[in-house]
């Protein structure tokens, strides 16, 4: 299992002159602590209009950057906005070849359909984001590998058209997909592309299940997007470590690991996609055919679910109805079911000896979170990392 890195140029309140500024100057002081450290791959969001919650708006100007300031780390995008009012899929093309160049063959492309607050700021019709993801990842490779090209749908119109530069790496950078609910994970495989998953808010048994479902796509895909199958699962997950437990809840773990829930759960309008979520679930299981992997997952979740909710479920519940939950209870019902990694060397080596055992390719560990002071997360990035070795061999 790979460490990686995952970020989000986070900017909390309160705010001080030049603080944007000094946020970008402190992400890509990280980035080169992780590539000096021997982390595999740096990830960067985009995300439109969300304040405090995340400064990267313009992920692939800061990739770029850290093209020329490392060396060994991969960068990659997790994930494209790929409706084409966002990005049009030949600017995808053309930015990830570019970027692929200047990091001489170290990028790794995700695409993702956005959420509600972006489509709305984009003046994107809902019922187009899959359609429109799905034709950007079968034109992208095709772009990469085809010497002229050509593709002709409701959506675009590109005839005989030579799409330059071709990327570094042959035959193109390993694909990805941005994945929350089950149907999303089997689409990635089914697609035949890497998955990219978040743990933050899911028990180990829905991730463990989450990847099985993934894997049995993945196994029977025939047909990539791609030149090839990259059958890789990636899970991002809030991550701060300092020499002993007690210090790393003392640099302030627990509320950002709150901090984050709660604005995450506000921008993504998770009430609102829940409910959307949830028909689209009894859409699938409702399909003649049974809803295939998507439907089998359901009904075996929906089978094991007499228990009743978790603690993690019912906190999660009453921040989305608007309730402040104390910080402390949002982190122990996190921590409790392995949400996240949180405390000294030995503590982490544990939590990732479990991840590692569910199958996961590459822990995206997410430092820089809240109100973390630039400090603490270098020295959690300096810390964590020094378990690489143990894990990456």
């Amino acid at each position: 299992m790979k460490l990686d890195i995952f970020n989000e140029i986070q900017d909390p309140r309160p705010w001080a002159e030049g603080h944007e500024h000094q946020r970008i100057a402190q992400a890509i002081e990280q980035a080169e602590l992780a590539d000096e450290t021997g982390y595999g791959c740096w990830w960067q969001v985009e995300h439109h209009g969300a304040e405090e919650f995340s400064l990267s708006s313009a992920p692939e100007m800061l990739l770029a950057a850290l093209s020329q300031r490392t060396t060994n780390i991969r960068l990659g995008h997790s994930a494209v906005l790929a409706p084409s009012r966002f990005n049009h899929p030949l600017r995808i093309a053309e930015r990830a070849a570019w970027l692929d160049h200047l990091s001489g063959g170290r990028v790794e492309l995700g695409l993702t359909r956005s959420t509600t607050p972006e489509w709305r700021l984009f003046n994107t019709d809902p019922a187009d984001v899959r359609p429109q993801t799905a034709e950007a990842f079968d034109m992208i490779p095709r772009m990469w590998t085809e010497d002229r090209f050509s593709h002709s749908s409701t959506n675009f119109r590109i005839s005989d058209v030579p799409v330059v530069p071709k990327p570094y790496q042959k035959p193109h950078p390993p694909l990805w997909q941005a994945a929350t609910s089950p149907g999303s994970f089997e689409d990635a495989g089914r697609r035949g592309v890497g998955v990219l998953g978040t743990t933050i808010w899911e028990s180990l048994e829905r991730v463990a299940r989450m990847v099985d479902l993934y894997r049995t796509a993945a196994a029977a895909c025939t047909a990539p997007a791609g030149a090839f199958v990259n059958n890789q699962v990636a899970f991002f997950t809030f991550v701060h470590c300092a020499e002993t437990d007690q210090e790393a809840m003392r640099n302030g773990a627990a509320a950002a690991a709150a901090w984050y829930t709660v604005r995450a759960l506000t921008f993504f309008e998770a009430a609102d996609a829940f409910v959307t979520e949830l028909d689209r679930q009894k859409a699938v299981l409702a399909a003649p055919d049974g809803g295939g992997l998507t439907g089998e997952f359901l009904r075996a979740e929906a089978a094991a679910a007499s228990a009743g909710p978790n603690d993690a479920q019912l906190v999660i519940g009453r921040i989305i109805q608007g309730e402040e939950v104390p910080e402390e209870e949002v982190f122990e019902a996190l921590n409790a079911q392995d949400s996240l990694i949180v405390g000294s060397p030995e503590t982490c080596r544990k939590k990732l000896r479990v991840y590692e055992e569910l199958g996961i390719d590459r822990l995206m560990s997410f430092h820089q979170v809240g109100a973390l002071p630039h400090e603490k997360v270098m020295g959690s990035i300096r810390l964590f990392g020094s378990l690489i070795s143990e894990f990456d061999r």
